[in-house]
């Protein structure tokens, strides 16, 4: 039976400055999730990863890491966390495999020890062929997972990653999302933040959102999709729609983006033939309906939206 991973009480952060980063987080994440923490630019997703992995001490509240405090033993509990932080900060004078090698070194691990478990996610990361190079000849995406190599180095138990795939094109992506699930697998316990949302609705069976260093949501992802109550479609249209047209459709759910593409907007359940049938009885042809974002993305803007 797993236990849990992280346990979060009634967590707060007040800066000198009067900025309330955290106002009372609460969360408990078992052993072996994939968890995924929404929010917007300045919700306090950094903050609560960097209090996580001690690098910035709360104001109040409590924290246990495998059942242990990180006000007891914050040695311990560091030791427990592998982070991979949003911005890069490498040595980029360092060849790479020394850079995951030295990190070993930190948490007391004997060179020889490590040798072997550095050339593994060397290789199950695609980074062994630039072992000997300097780590500013890589590219964002070589980067990215580099630091997710120098992060799992020490083996830890829970992983958190701030944005990894930020500037990664979409092949790397989706190379790091296999990675990430077979570690997964194995039984590190993840926590991700991202602004990717199909990412988190691929990765992740439960998620938060935060905004203003609250909780609005919590939930599996499938509960929060089907709890949604609209869904936004996007009409792409045939030829440019004209303005008598728009004036026809006044009381329908549409908003115009440009000449070519109508918004959509239908409470959950609500059939959008009605809004069709009355743009083709005006000569109005739609050549394709899309979604406008991810589902999740849909439940994420509406929450927002809310607070």
């Amino acid at each position: 039976m797993a236990g849990t991973a992280l346990r979060i009480a009634d967590l707060k952060k007040k800066y000198p400055t009067g900025v309330e980063a955290l106002k009372g987080v609460s969360l408990s994440i078992e052993e072996g999730e994939f968890f995924a923490l929404l929010g917007p630019n300045g919700a306090g997703k950094s903050t609560l990863i960097s209090t996580l992995a001690g690098l910035s001490l709360k104001t109040s509240g409590t924290v246990e890491i495998n059942g242990v405090s990180i006000d007891q033993d914050a040695e311990l509990t560091r030791s427990f966390i592998g982070l991979v932080p949003q911005e890069f900060n490498l040595n980029w004078f360092e060849k790479v495999q020394d850079i995951v090698i030295d990190e070993a070194g930190y948490y007391g691990i004997p060179r020889k020890e490590v040798m072997k478990r550095a050339e593994e996610l060397l290789k199950s990361l695609g980074l062994w062929e630039k072992r000997n190079e300097q780590s500013r000849t890589l590219s964002g995406g070589m980067k990215r997972r580099l630091m997710i190599a120098r992060a799992l180095i020490h083996e830890p138990k829970v992983l958190l990653l701030d944005e990894p795939t930020a500037g990664v094109d979409v092949e790397l992506r989706r190379s790091m999302w296999e990675f990430l699930r077979e570690l997964n697998a194995q039984g590190t316990t993840i926590i991700l933040t991202t602004h990717y949302l199909e990412e988190a609705e691929q990765l992740c069976k439960r998620v938060a959102i935060i905004n203003n260093g609250m909780i609005v949501k919590e939930g599996e992802v499938k509960d929060l999709i089907t709890n949604l109550n609209f869904i936004t479609l996007l009409l792409d249209l045939d030829t440019p729609i004209r303005m008598a047209e728009m004036e026809l459709m006044r009381g329908y759910p549409i908003k115009k983006l440009d000449d070519k593409t109508l918004q959509l907007k239908l409470p959950h359940g609500q059939s959008a033939n009605d809004t069709i049938r009355k743009l083709a009885s005006l000569g109005v042809q739609i050549m394709n309906i899309r979604n406008e974002s991810s589902r999740l993305e849909e439940v994420f803007i509406e929450l927002i939206e809310q607070k």
